[in-house]
């Protein structure tokens, strides 16, 4: 991210919090060195009868305030930074929301879309081969996250199971029919939605009509988009790898879903709208909410000063960097930070693994009913202290997340 590595970032956002805090250096390292970090080999068999190495990591950063929590990602830019960091915004994100966890993160550097499904079930099989004995329900937790889905989390379970039994809870977001919950894969977007309707109405705002654009058509992009449609907000633009969408009187968000759905989930050679031309300029357009969805470290040092939106909920980890951060402070722009407004998959995944622990099923009403109320008396938190403490949303959010995971570090004792 503009010469600065992902756990760089984290750290900085991390220190601004401690800064207000008044954290000793020793309390600052404690809380961000991570518990636990491993690299594992994964060698297998692929189609073609040749052999491939790959890397796997499982970054376990606290526990203080429970068994740690995160997702599993397969992509072939997953490193140990990487994994590191995001496993600290797992941390952070777990407080915010209050849930008794702490944060974890894992990934395998590989491309799922160049593997067969047989590859990617042998490839996730021998991972947790080589990670089980450190995961666990009481453990760590293991989720989605870009490149695996619920048929991975499947597949997951079931190797975990021949070394330890009958243990649905030891892994989240698996299928509805196999001990997953409803509701589930909307629950990020949705979640998202949540916030937006939050956030407009702590600023006297009425969401009907209010103009969004989002950037990223994927499971947290498109639920956010029907979620704020239903809402009678106006979608105008949405964007894909494909390229960007727009209709200034609002797109037709049931075709555009329907089309998606009939083409692998893309948008390409999609007619109902106008195509951007310069990519990126989404992130630019004169909208009242913009949604970055999609990868990281997209809102930059570059682009910041011609960004239009007044408020900006981070769906995707990690989409600003902090010198665009900067920018947005100085403009006045609202930032609704990830680890507040992406925490809608984690909560309904604290969800599903309450149901596993207790044998018991909930219907999708209730798990939407919990999710609002959780992630609404977080949102409530994070105003609070940002409006006393006169700092961003990003540093209330931060602070809260550490004063909590502080606490349970020092109630628990150090020995």
């Amino acid at each position: 991210m503009q010469g600065m590595k992902a756990f760089d970032v984290v750290r900085l956002y991390f220190d601004r919090a401690a800064d207000q805090m008044d954290l000793t250096d020793n309390m600052r390292r404690l809380l961000l060195i991570p518990k636990r970090e491993v690299q594992v080999q994964i060698a297998v068999e692929m189609d073609n009868g040749e052999l491939a190495t790959l890397l796997g990591y499982r970054v376990q950063h606290d526990n203080s305030r429970g068994p740690m929590k995160g997702g599993l990602r397969y992509h072939p830019e997953v490193d140990l930074d990487e994994v590191r960091s995001l496993a600290a915004l797992m941390t952070w994100k777990t407080a915010v929301v209050d849930l008794p966890y702490g944060g974890a993160k894992g990934g395998i550097a590989v491309d799922p879309t160049r593997l067969s499904r047989r590859e990617l079930e042998r490839i996730t099989r021998k991972f947790v081969d080589e990670i089980h004995d450190v995961i666990g329900p009481d453990r760590d937790i293991p989720a989605p996250d870009m490149g695996t889905g619920p048929e991975v989390m499947a597949w997951i379970m079931n190797q975990y199971e021949k070394y330890h039994g009958f243990a649905p809870a030891c892994v989240t977001g698996k299928p509805v029919e196999l001990f997953g919950v409803p509701g589930r894969d909307e629950a990020t977007g949705r979640g998202v939605g949540i916030f937006a309707l939050k956030l407009l109405s702590r600023l006297g705002r009425p969401p009907r009509g209010a103009t969004v654009a989002i950037q990223g058509f994927g499971n947290v992009g498109s639920h956010a988009a029907r979620f704020l449609h239903d809402a009678e907000c106006k979608i105008i633009a949405i964007g894909d790898v494909s390229g960007d969408y727009f209709r200034a009187d609002g797109l037709n968000l049931a075709d555009m879903l329907k089309f998606a759905h009939e083409h692998r989930n893309s948008l390409a050679g999609y007619t109902g709208a106008d195509r951007l031309g310069k990519a990126g300029s989404l992130l630019e357009l004169d909208v009242d909410i913009l949604i970055p969805a999609a990868l990281g470290g997209v809102l930059t040092a570059e682009n910041a000063a011609r960004v239009k939106a007044p408020i900006i909920i981070e769906a995707a980890n990690s989409p600003t960097h902090p010198a665009a951060d900067e920018v947005f402070a100085a403009n006045g722009i609202v930032v609704l930070p990830d680890i507040l407004a992406n925490a809608g998959g984690v909560t309904a995944s604290y969800f599903e693994w309450v149901q596993n622990r207790q044998h018991y099923r909930w219907g999708l009403n209730r798990v939407r009913q919990e999710l609002d109320r959780a992630l609404g008396d977080a949102f409530e938190h994070v105003w609070r202290l940002s409006s006393e403490q006169k700092v961003s949303l990003r540093t209330a959010a931060y602070m809260l997340g550490i004063g909590r995971v502080g606490r349970a570090t020092v109630l628990g004792g150090i020995s």
